[in-house]
C-alpha cells in the first residue's frame, strides 16, 4: 500500500511543480514539457533520477520526466551494446512505443474532433 502512496505524492509532486510552472511564470506548457523532459535526462545522466524511480516507482516514470528518463536509459543500453552509433538509435528504440501511441491516437482524435479556434 504505501508504494501505491509514495507514486502518488512523487508523481502529484511533478504535477503541481509543473502547474506551478504554468501559474506563475510566462513559460508556455511546450516549453515546460521540453524542461521536464531534458530535466529527466540530466538527473538520470548524474545517477539522481535512478534513485527517485526506485523510490516511487511509476509516479516517477510516468511523467514527462519519466520520458526523459527512459530516453537516458535507452541510449545508455544502447551504448553497452552497439557502442557510439547507440547515442543515436537508443532513445527511439527505449521510447519507439509511447512514440507510437502518441501519433496515432492524435491522429485519430484529429478524425473524430474538429478544432476551434480561442476567442
Amino acid at each position: 500500500m504505501m508504494n501505491y502512496l509514495w507514486a502518488f505524492l512523487v508523481g502529484g509532486a511533478l504535477c503541481v511543480i509543473a502547474q506551478l510552472l504554468i501559474d506563475k511564470t510566462k513559460m508556455t506548457p511546450a516549453r515546460i514539457l521540453v524542461t521536464y523532459v531534458c530535466a529527466g535526462v540530466i538527473l538520470t545522466a548524474i545517477g539522481l533520477y535512478e534513485p527517485l524511480v526506485d523510490f516511487a516507482g511509476c509516479g516517477a516514470t510516468v511523467p514527462l520526466t519519466g520520458f526523459g528518463y527512459a530516453i537516458a536509459k535507452g541510449v545508455e543500453r544502447a551504448v553497452n551494446e552497439v557502442g557510439l552509433l547507440g547515442v543515436v538509435t537508443g532513445g527511439l528504440t527505449a521510447t519507439a512505443g509511447g512514440i507510437t501511441v502518441a501519433i496515432c491516437l492524435g491522429f485519430i482524435m484529429s478524425l473524430i474532433f474538429s478544432s476551434k479556434p480561442k476567442d
